[in-house]
């Protein structure tokens, strides 16, 4: 079997599949995305915290 020729691997010119415009808009949403996370990451610790200081009501 004759394999053909630039048809095997990467080897061909690389396409340009998003604009960087696209590319921007989104990495800025993930980055959003991950620091509202963390916000309510950081939100739900801290009331969990007060809410384990107050104690049970008796």
């Amino acid at each position: 079997m004759i394999r053909a020729s630039g048809t095997a691997g990467f080897q061909g010119h690389p396409a340009t599949v998003a604009s960087s415009r696209l590319t921007s808009a989104v990495a800025a949403s993930l980055a959003v995305a991950a620091l509202s996370l963390c916000l309510i990451v950081t939100l739900t610790v801290l009331s969990t915290k007060a809410t384990m200081a107050m104690g049970l009501p008796v």
